[in-house]
């Protein structure tokens, strides 16, 4: 895909997982990287110099990479992410956001630092990266560039235990529609990703969901995620924005955005009787779709 040849993405959280599969896989389309990545465990905790280690893997394979250490939970940390890529490439023309990590309890457990963590790394997180990325944009009148954000089904569909986490996620959703409003007039496609990998964060998850989990097995490995990011990167990707794309177990499919399935009308304030008659015809409704949805994602 030599349309990718030179242009220059940030990727956040590229040490590990879904993050350096994707820094690798643009790397070898001849995509400049700046790799970012904290190189903390999956709780946000300690630091590791990981991001050397990617940025050591793409220069073996010919390719361009500058390393970063800045977290993105700071406003600062956001700023000089994409300073320090601006200053290396000359230019921006991708930004990725993937870092993440994970506080998982019960409400009933949970502290209000693993709530306020993982705001401020998922949903802030891609606050600070955006706001100057967006802003560059603007004041160049750079055109044709992308924004692709990490959402995931705990925050779409739910999941036991991730109350934060599905928080953020959604919220990161709802972020990437109202940014793609904003960026339409530059031509800037702004898309989500709901990846269903087996990662440093997931492969635990997935076990205690009594799943085998088989890390060499690319349909459930992060590998399938890249090559979709890719081609959204991509100019064949230029009309395509403001989509929600689930990619799991070898399937590629495009998300429902939130949308009212069906709905009664009424001449006079609603009272518990009228609400009584409808509400069953709703529910009855929903699961139908719910069915109907089922059905779809067979494997192409």
């Amino acid at each position: 895909m030599t349309i990718l040849k030179d242009k220059v993405a940030i990727i956040t959280g590229a040490g590990r997982g879904i993050g350096k599969e994707t820094a690798l896989f643009l790397a070898k389309q001849g995509v400049k990287i700046l790799v970012n990545d904290l190189g903390a465990n999956p709780d946000g905790s300690g630091e590791d110099k990981i991001a050397d280690e990617v940025v050591s893997e793409i220069t073996n394979l010919g390719g361009k990479a500058l390393a970063n250490y800045d977290s993105v939970d700071s406003f600062e940390g956001g700023q000089n992410i994409f300073n320090s890529a601006l200053s290396e490439f000359g230019a921006v023309d991708i930004l990725i956001n993937n870092a993440g990590i994970l506080r998982d309890k019960t409400l009933f457990n949970m502290e209000e630092s693993d709530w306020d963590i993982i705001m401020a790394v998922h949903l802030k997180g891609h606050f600070n990266c955006t706001k100057p990325f967006v802003c560059y944009i603007r004041e160049t009148n750079r055109l044709n560039c992308r924004v692709i954000n990490m959402s995931s089904v705990s925050g779409l569909i739910g999941n036991f235990g991730q109350t934060n986490y599905g928080a953020a996620k959604a919220g990161i959703a709802g972020f990437s529609r109202s940014l793609s409003m904003e960026m339409a007039k530059y031509k800037c496609t702004v898309n989500t990703i709901s990846p269903g990998a087996a990662t440093r964060l997931t492969i635990d998850l997935m076990k205690a969901a009594g799943r085998d989990v088989d890390e060499n097995d690319w349909k459930q490995g992060p590998q399938q995620i890249a090559p979709v990011i890719a081609w959204l990167s991509s100019d064949e990707a230029n009309e395509i924005t403001n989509q929600i794309f689930h990619i799991s177990q070898g399937n590629v499919g495009i998300m429902q955005q939130p949308a009212v399935i069906k709905s009664f009308k009424s001449d006079t304030v609603w009272d518990l009787e009228k609400l009584n008659r409808v509400m069953p015809d709703l529910i009855d409704a929903k699961k139908k779709h719910d069915e109907e949805v089922e059905k779809k994602g067979e494997p192409i």
